[in-house]
């Protein structure tokens, strides 16, 4: 029995070209399936009242670490050296598979609550055969879009961070990928977190790169984040390996060298950046435009709760403004005109909406509100103080809405959020995660008060 539901008379911006803005506009769903966008659609189907509503495809966050969620906020000042001491050699190695699972599926609905309908998980939590699955069973659970990256462990910051020579372990991925992912139609999909270059000596990069091409999984790894990081020359590194190749997102790359964007542009590489984490805790500008200007599809992420916000507006707005920010201080040092070409609202929407899909492999079933695409919508409340009146819907999205004004929210065509309220057990997961945070507490001090004074 085919299951309709049609969104009615909401100002739609499908993200889509040949579509374009219905100032007025129906969105039919058929068994999840968008079937048809129009300025007004009859069909025998439970309707939806999107008056006073701006309908947008789902955003898509490329790079999250969900795992971090029952630490939320621990890291309000860290540089991204503080990062590393306090999160990855002090939290994560006490992170048992119960924490995973309560981090994801918390993790998980804030994105859903957040409008983010598709998630990259960049898992690198996997301390012990149990945490993959522990984390993929939180996804799974709470109903999301998301490509699961599996990545190293973090039982020693020492061992798996600094040239290391441990490799993921590929008999693990290989069961993961067998037991959960044997087909890549599935709401839920695989990729590989790798570490890369200056983390991991040439022997183990290769060994990683040549495993997720066996296996036929994307791959994500960070590069170019902070001046020393950007003086590894990571993606050059990689192409001295031989390794460079349209499968691959570069999260961050802040650093990136000319001749390594171009490397990554004739690659048919992919750019992920997380604009507030890279602003705040001192990665560098968020490279946006350059992105735009060597001819790549630049999307968006949230990196870590632990010291960020984990919506999707913030990451707008903060490389909107960073990148504005740049050019006008370069253009009054020079004592220059600022150019009348500047980043746009309508290319921060695509960065956050179609260049995501694209980015986690999913362009062809999200990322815009197209006939034949799988149904991943957000409706926006454009009634509410913050948002009304609309002049410029796009703007009203980019610039004025914030998390309070995600009013409807579909994944797959199944509501998971309505009138401004998640559906489901959301009780469940916020105890929960609760109760993970406060056992991650108490054993940090246990292991604080052990340690040699």
């Amino acid at each position: 029995m085919t299951t309709r539901t049609l969104l009615r008379s909401g100002h739609v911006i499908s993200m889509d070209p040949g579509i374009g803005d219905l100032p007025q506009g129906d969105v039919l769903v058929e068994d999840g399936r968008i079937t048809a966008v129009e300025p007004e659609i009859s069909a025998d189907a439970e309707a939806l009242d999107m008056s006073g509503r701006i309908v947008i495809p789902g955003f898509v966050d490329t790079h999250r670490h969900t795992w971090e969620a029952p630490i939320r906020g621990v890291a309000p000042d860290a540089t991204l050296d503080d990062y590393f001491v306090d999160i990855l050699d002090t939290f994560a190695p006490l992170y048992t598979p119960d924490d995973v699972y309560a981090g994801n599926l918390a993790g998980a609905l804030e994105c859903l609550n957040a409008g983010i309908t598709t998630l990259v998980d960049w898992s690198h939590i996997n301390n012990t055969p149990e945490h993959p699955d522990a984390a993929i069973q939180g996804l799974r659970e709470s109903g999301i879009r998301a490509q699961y990256a599996y990545g190293s462990a973090n039982t020693s910051l020492a061992e798996y961070w600094f040239e290391s020579t441990i490799a993921i372990p590929a008999d693990d991925v290989r069961r993961i990928r067998s037991t959960y992912f044997a087909s890549d139609d599935g709401l839920l999909t695989m990729g590989l977190a790798t570490r890369g270059p200056g983390f991991c000596v040439d022997e183990v990069v290769t060994a990683e790169w040549a495993m997720a091409r066996e296996l036929d999984l994307p791959i994500t790894v960070h590069v170019a984040m902070g001046r020393l990081a950007g003086r590894f020359g990571m993606v050059k590194q990689l192409h001295g390996l031989g390794l460079l190749g349209p499968d691959t997102t570069y999260v961050h790359s802040c650093h990136l060298s000319g001749e390594e964007w171009q490397m990554v542009a004739d690659s048919g590489g992919m750019i992920s950046v997380a604009p507030q984490v890279e602003l705040q805790m001192g990665h560098g500008w968020p490279p946006v435009m350059q992105a735009l200007e060597y001819g790549l599809r630049p999307a968006l992420s949230v990196d870590v709760v632990t010291t960020v916000p984990g919506d999707m507006f913030t990451q707008i707005r903060a490389a909107f403004g960073a990148e504005r920010a740049r050019v006008n201080a370069d253009c009054w040092q020079a004592n220059m005109p600022v150019p009348s070409t500047m980043l746009t609202v309508r290319q921060m929407l695509e960065a956050a909406t179609v260049n995501g899909a694209h980015v986690a492999g999913l362009e062809d079933r999200t990322g815009s509100l197209t006939p034949g695409k799988r149904a991943d919508v957000v409706a926006i409340d454009a009634t509410a103080p913050n948002v009304a009146p609309v002049h410029d819907a796009v703007a009203a999205v980019t610039l004025c809405a914030d998390v309070s004004n995600v009013d409807t929210v579909l994944v797959d065509g199944v509501i998971r959020k309505r009138d401004g309220r998640l559906l489901g057990d959301t009780a469940r997961a916020l105890r929960l995660v609760g109760e993970s945070r406060d056992r991650l507490l108490a054993a940090k001090e246990a292991k604080k008060a052990k340690a040699p004074a």
